[in-house]
């Protein structure tokens, strides 16, 4: 089996591979008319009525510790509204924990095919899982020092779940590569840097200065992740242009079939 899926192959997904059959169904489909005339605007008031009848996506538990309904109460009587503050943490900490995930599907798919010319290293690879594992942790206790609980499905986190469900589908499909899979990563790593940035942002309105200090730490080495695999997938995709081997070839090594 080959490494990369850009070469010519059986791909039989386009009408131009069976031109015959192609024009048999334009034919009949020119003859007959659509079974309903009218546009999508009956489709459009259904969501709207269940977008009424709605109750959301859940809501931020309320704090499990004296502190945090105390804190929650400061913030009140400051005009503040700290569940907003728990909601985007929660978001970051799922994150977080998700990319955790992916790095360690790049790094499965990395001792298959292995690197090429300014790709990604075993190292690089784990070093990023490694920050990635480390915010998760310090979001974690952040989200305790607020007297939250870092265990609970707060509705960013949902949302972003949902968002980002098929960046995990893709690394882990066994019929996907290592460069392809950068593709997913990069998607990652675009959204990770953009929500830092909203939640130092969030932190210093709010006046948590320290936690916002903490959160540029991890911002500026998610700016080096974005870096780096922007790069790598830069160069995976000349190589393959190029159709230049990768580690696992030069070493004479097969991918599954």
């Amino acid at each position: 089996m080959k490494t990369t899926t850009s070469d010519m192959g059986r791909n039989r997904t386009g009408v131009a591979t069976s031109p015959v059959d192609s024009a048999d169904i334009t034919q009949e489909a020119e003859k007959h008319q659509p079974s309903h005339l009218g546009d999508g605007s009956l489709l459009l008031k259904v969501r709207q009525l269940y977008a009424k009848e709605s109750e959301g996506l859940g809501s931020v538990p309320p704090s499990a510790s004296l502190k945090g309904v105390a804190k929650t109460a400061v913030d009140a009587l400051k005009g503040a509204k700290s569940t907003v503050f728990i909601d985007k943490l929660g978001e970051r900490l799922a994150f977080e924990r998700s990319g955790t995930r992916l790095y360690e599907g790049a790094l499965a798919k990395y001792d298959v095919y292995g690197g090429w010319d300014g790709g990604p290293t075993r190292e690089g690879l784990e070093k990023i899982y490694n920050d990635e594992l480390s915010h998760f942790l310090m979001l974690t206790e952040a989200l305790k020092s607020l007297g939250a609980d870092p265990t609970a499905m707060t509705p960013s986190a949902d949302v972003t779940a949902v968002v980002s469900q098929g960046l995990p589908l893709l690394i882990s499909d066994p019929r996907s590569n290592l460069r392809q899979s950068l593709e997913a990563l990069l998607v990652a790593e675009l959204t990770d840097n953009a929500c830092w940035e909203m939640l130092i942002d969030l932190a210093r309105d709010l006046g948590h200065d320290a936690l916002a200090e903490r959160f540029q730490l991890a911002l500026d080495s998610e700016v080096q992740h974005l870096q780096w695999v922007r790069g790598w997938l830069a160069a995976g995709v000349t190589a393959e242009a190029r159709r230049e081997p990768t580690g696992a070839e030069r070493a004479g090594a097969q991918p599954p079939a």
